[in-house]
């Protein structure tokens, strides 16, 4: 189906939802709740576009809103831009000295309001992603508790979760660095827990939790004694190819 998006004609398939679109075409929609791999969440509105069909406009997310054959998208409108911008001042309120956040209101021309900003230091904006990412991999260790200005991100009773594995995708996932994770000495300390840390069986850096490890093998079914770090299985991969190459050739 062709979609028209800022005036150019696009090719959209079955299931698609906006945001995919314009990110398969390198048309850019900024955003900070959506990211690959994720369905969307439509907690930050920055994605938000206008949406002709027919006669009728309408702002949606674009990360949540399916394309439909015959619609119109704009995505830099006067209007738009004008939500966006009051979108990210309330961003700044609550995250003034975050350097994600700051450099969106530059990129916008957005100023912060002294009187009005938040005196605590803050990086998490509520996005969820974290949650989401914990909640694809089914360890349910954190989720979004309180409501209103208290909301926050936590484990049960803001105590040491006995769910969490210390894989750190809550962390990789997080738009803002909001996540604070430590490794150190062995160590890796996040969430108001500090687990032991595994060795790569060829590199020999420590590269994840006994925890996370342990739950990975047993969600594969296996009991490989091996460990081996993403940057060694992919060097091993990329010569085993290699020579596979060499061999056909």
């Amino acid at each position: 189906m062709l979609i028209k998006i800022d005036g150019c004609f696009y090719e959209g398939n079955s299931g698609e939802t906006l945001m995919e679109l314009a990110k398969r075409n390198n048309i850019d929609i900024p955003h900070l709740c959506y990211k690959d791999g994720f369905e969307g969440l439509g907690r930050c509105r920055l994605c938000l576009v206008e949406v002709i069909e027919g006669k009728r406009k309408k702002i949606v997310s674009s990360c949540v809103y399916p394309i439909q054959e015959g619609i119109e998208v704009n995505t830099t409108s006067e209007k738009i831009n004008k939500m966006r911008k009051d979108i990210i001042l309330l961003l700044l309120f609550r995250t003034p000295e975050n350097e994600y956040i700051k450099n969106l209101a530059l990129e916008y021309g957005v100023s912060k309001i002294d009187r009005y900003s938040n005196k605590e230091e803050e990086n998490c904006i509520l996005c969820g992603l974290c949650v989401k990412a914990c909640e694809k991999l089914g360890t349910h260790a954190i989720s979004l508790v309180n409501r209103g200005t208290t909301k926050k991100v936590s484990t049960p009773f803001d105590d040491t979760s006995k769910d969490c594995i210390g894989c750190g995708a809550c962390v990789e996932v997080c738009p803002t660095n909001a996540i604070k994770l430590s490794d150190e000495n062995g160590k890796r300390t996040i969430w108001n827990r500090t687990f032991d840390l595994v060795k790569c069986s060829i590199c020999g850096k420590y590269y994840t939790t006994e925890e996370s490890l342990k739950y990975t093998l047993d969600m594969l079914g296996t009991d490989d004694e091996e460990h081996i770090c993403e940057y060694c299985k992919k060097k091993s991969m990329s010569s085993k190819f290699k020579e596979s190459f060499k061999n056909i050739y």
